[in-house]
């Protein structure tokens, strides 16, 4: 490390100018999941306006390197739909202007092109893709579309299909797997432990005698202490249960209400830490278990039976499996953070040292049973550091891995489930997939979209129910598809329109940065976009 101040200064002014550029982002994923995106390097096939606009959303923020696939050149129907070209740009590679113009947005992300075809990269030099983490695709031709989506099928390479047409589109993430380390959960209650108190959080609160304590100093007891002290009682009024239902809970909060002080008239005095154990009684008072999506992680066969080839989740989620089954005591990974509660400084840093303790404590348990794991399957040491115990430990109750349907099964008859979904809703948005899927193979015959020539119109309306029929058919899918919405579809004519491509950008670039960082839980497996209702619906098909 170096001893210049000057060098050293200039780093720090460094990370202080990027804690201020990216402030609001970092709030979100952490210095941990920038550094993540800042290391990754994804490629756009098609720099249509979906596609440029998904790369907007994530060059803002600070992806490392992207790269444009598009043998394109500009016409003047990209310059009416996408900000990314321009007039004087026509006749020039769609691809080259699109990067060059991104690049503009932040000097920090590094850009790149191939003005080639995706189906001549994938015949002649395959293997380009392969350096890349995430793969975005728009608006491709279904031949082209198959062909990318089993090649990176078989490399492990996610893809993130993007279709903008008309009013409508869809987004389809397509991956063997993914892991989820940080699912930010909505509504997250506390883990206090307080039904089974490991043993410092007994000693502590043990210590402490409510009875003999000062005015003051009753009043700034943190609320935990509290529920700990009267649960305590309840248990050896109750057989050690907890209390459970809504009369149970009830019962309990008035058991509380007898430890508040009382004036000289016994009116009970108002203390607001004593009003915090009340009202957490509900959301602090619960049954510690490990829920289910774990156990099922616990018990996959990545998990019981590690190799070489194991990737860091699996090897952490089975160091995490056997700590609960021995050090645990049938607990996971104590979390270590507690919620605000109305308490004096002193009193509230003392009881969150006890919880920080213990959740070190566990953080370097689990971290000894890594290294283990590492010597047994020859792996080196170091291929897990501290710092991803201690995020998964954090995490330990809503890790998730989402195992998705590859496209064949989805495009396979026999695997299908496209039939089961609209049995549960035949006028549900299904309904344009289906139809977009029509398209395809109207355009696979006849080399154009439907609709593209207004003038036959409604002829192309009745060949394309006919690929329609013949879809459905193949599907064995048993509904009817209304006649407007036939010629909605031929309507758009295969049109890109820009508020619709904005909107699934948007959506598509969270799903892709969700990908990267490994937070927050993704879309399993396909987002329809109807801009007509403007609703959005999610199938796993």
């Amino acid at each position: 490390m170096s001893n210049n101040p000057a060098i050293e200064n200039h780093n720090s002014q460094i990370a202080t100018d990027k804690n201020a550029k990216y402030d609001r982002q970092l709030r979100l994923w952490g210095n941990h999941g920038q550094a993540k995106l800042e290391n990754s390097r994804i490629c756009l096939i098609n720099a249509s306006a979906a596609g440029t606009e998904t790369l907007k959303s994530m060059v803002l923020p600070g992806v490392g390197y992207f790269s444009i696939i598009d043998d394109n050149s500009v016409t003047k129907e990209d310059v009416a739909k996408n900000f990314f070209v321009t007039y004087d740009s026509i006749g020039q590679s769609r691809a080259k202007v699109a990067s060059e113009n991104l690049c503009e947005l932040n000097p920090d992300v590094i850009g790149d092109y191939l003005a080639e075809s995706i189906d001549r990269i994938l015949e002649n030099k395959p293997e380009y893709l392969r350096s890349f983490n995430l793969i975005i695709a728009t608006n491709l031709k279904e031949s082209s579309f198959t062909k990318l989506a089993e090649y990176l099928w078989n490399e492990n390479i996610p893809l993130i299909s993007i279709r903008s047409f008309g009013l409508v589109g869809f987004i389809r993430i397509i991956a063997k797997e993914h892991n989820v380390i940080e699912a930010h959960p909505d509504n997250e209650l506390p883990v206090l432990r307080l039904d089974q108190p490991f043993d410092e959080l007994k000693n502590y609160c043990n210590s402490i005698d409510l009875n003999s304590l000062s005015e003051a100093d009753h009043a700034h007891i943190p609320f935990l202490i509290i529920l700990y002290k009267y649960l305590e009682i309840w248990k050896n009024q109750n057989e050690g249960k907890i209390p459970r239902t809504y009369k149970e809970k009830e019962a309990f909060k008035e058991l509380i209400k007898t430890g508040i002080l009382r004036n000289e008239e016994s009116i009970p005095k108002f203390e607001e830490n004593f009003e915090e154990a009340l009202k957490n009684v509900n959301n602090s008072i619960t049954v510690s278990q490990i829920p289910s999506e774990i156990k099922t992680l616990f018990n996959d066969e990545k998990c019981l039976n590690l190799n070489e080839k194991s990737d860091k989740f699996w090897i952490i989620i089975r160091a995490i499996k056997e700590f609960t089954e021995n050090e645990g005591m049938g607990h996971l990974p104590l979390r270590g953070t507690l919620p605000d509660m109305f308490s004096d400084s002193d009193k509230y840093i003392a009881i969150q040292n006890v919880y920080k303790a213990k959740a070190q404590q566990d953080i370097e348990a689990v971290l000894s049973r890594v290294e283990r794991l590492l010597l047994n399957i020859n792996k080196p040491y170091d291929y897990i550091n501290e710092q991803e115990v201690k995020l998964y430990c954090k995490n330990a109750y809503f890790l998730k891995n989402i195992r998705y349907r590859s496209l064949s099964k989805e495009y396979d008859p026999q695997t299908s489930n496209i039939g089961s979904l609209m049995e549960e809703n035949s006028d549900s948005d299904l309904v344009f997939y289906i139809l977009m899927r029509a398209v395809d193979s109207f355009h696979a015959e006849n080399n154009r979209y439907p609709g593209t020539n207004s003038d036959i119109l409604h002829a192309d309306g009745i060949l394309l129910k006919k690929h329609l029929y013949k879809l459905m058919q193949e599907n064995r899918l048993n509904f009817t598809i209304k006649e407007e919405y036939i010629h909605e579809i031929c309507r758009y004519g295969n049109s890109e329109i820009h508020s619709i491509s904005a909107y699934l950008g948007g959506c598509a670039a969270h799903e892709a940065i969700k990908l990267l960082t490994n937070q927050f839980v993704p879309i399993n497996n396909t987002l329809i976009y109807n801009g007509i209702k403007q609703s959005t619906t999610v199938y796993e098909l």
